[in-house]
């Protein structure tokens, strides 16, 4: 504002000296309006470098200061993505997701470690038969000598499945996932250095998967408005909180007194599996039983297979 009127002043002298005649008095107008626009002049490059400089030593910092705060707010914020956020988030679907088994099955393919807790275990049997490398597995399957594990879970897919589904018919569909899934491992023994083998009765409900990278988390708990075949699932990162804690979890569930542990290894044969699945579950197991029991896990695994988009 001062600038201005400074300038206004200058301008009107000038212009006052301009009609005058010559004489002391246009001389004064004219050393007044000259002055007044030297001082216009030179107040203005005095506030120019004054503004600069204040820029440079209070501006400034503040910029640089706010933008250090949001990048560490930034990598905060990533930082807790990482914690507690999956990577990736599968829906429910009726039919297997193509884009979910072939991440997955990369997962398997790049992991020297496969720990699987689940029901009966068929379709980790089922990915294994399908790749080309060998894992250190270890697994934690429902008791199939408990009866209060099979009913329990009878229960809970009754539910699901409505009034017109048959109690007695789904557990005899569960004892058979069962039997399945134990020949499945039996069969995919080649596969693995060793597949170490724990049941327990009670299982969790969720099936956990994990690799040396990241851990599948398939929520059998999250009941939708609808029954779905294969529920949501969420996949997180290593070094994430959800891993570290499914992982200390699990090997507490797998190496605890509760549990019953067995071993296969390549060199288990067809006999030393028979006597190991009438240990497990209570049940003995004839050649005929275990040939009707191999068939329909390998029709199993081709069906899947196939509709997963997978191959061996």
């Amino acid at each position: 504002m001062l600038l201005l009127v400074l300038v206004v002043v200058s301008i009107t002298c000038l212009f006052l000296a301009s009609g005058m005649d010559p004489g002391n008095g246009k001389n004064f107008v004219n050393s007044v309006g000259t002055g007044t626009m030297i001082s216009a002049v030179v107040g203005f490059g005095q506030t120019l470098i004054t503004a600069a400089a204040s820029q440079r030593a209070l501006v400034a910092p503040v910029i640089d200061e706010s933008r250090r705060a949001l990048e560490k707010l930034a990598a905060e914020y990533r930082s807790l993505n990482r914690e507690f956020f999956p990577t990736d988030v599968f829906e429910a679907t009726p039919e297997p997701d193509p884009r979910f088994n072939e991440l997955m099955m990369r997962d398997l393919a790049g992991s020297r470690q496969y720990f699987f807790r689940g029901f009966s275990g068929r379709f980790a049997a089922a990915r294994l038969l399908l790749s080309h490398a060998e894992w250190e597995m270890r697994a934690v399957l429902a008791d199939p000598s408990d009866a209060t594990t099979v009913s329990g879970r009878a229960r809970y897919l009754l539910r699901q499945e409505g009034p017109e589904a048959d109690y007695d018919a789904i557990q005899q569909r569960l004892q058979d996932e069962m039997g399945m899934g134990l020949v499945g491992l039996f069969l995919a023994r080649s596969r693995c250095t060793r597949i170490d083998l724990t049941v327990v009765t009670d299982p969790p409900l969720d099936r956990l998967e994990i690799f040396d990278d990241c851990v599948w988390v398939t929520l059998y708990s999250d009941v939708g408005p609808e029954s779905a075949l294969y529920p949501r699932t969420l996949r997180f990162s290593e070094g994430s909180f959800v891993y570290n804690m499914e992982r200390a979890e699990f090997l507490r569930l797998g190496g605890g007194r509760n549990g019953r542990h067995f071993q296969i290894t390549p060199e288990t044969t067809r006999a030393d599996f028979i006597a190991l699945f009438g240990r497990a579950t209570g049940r003995p197991l004839s050649e005929e039983q275990f040939s009707e029991l191999e068939g329909r896990f390998r029709s199993f695994s081709q069906e899947f297979s196939t509709a997963a988009g997978l191959r061996s």
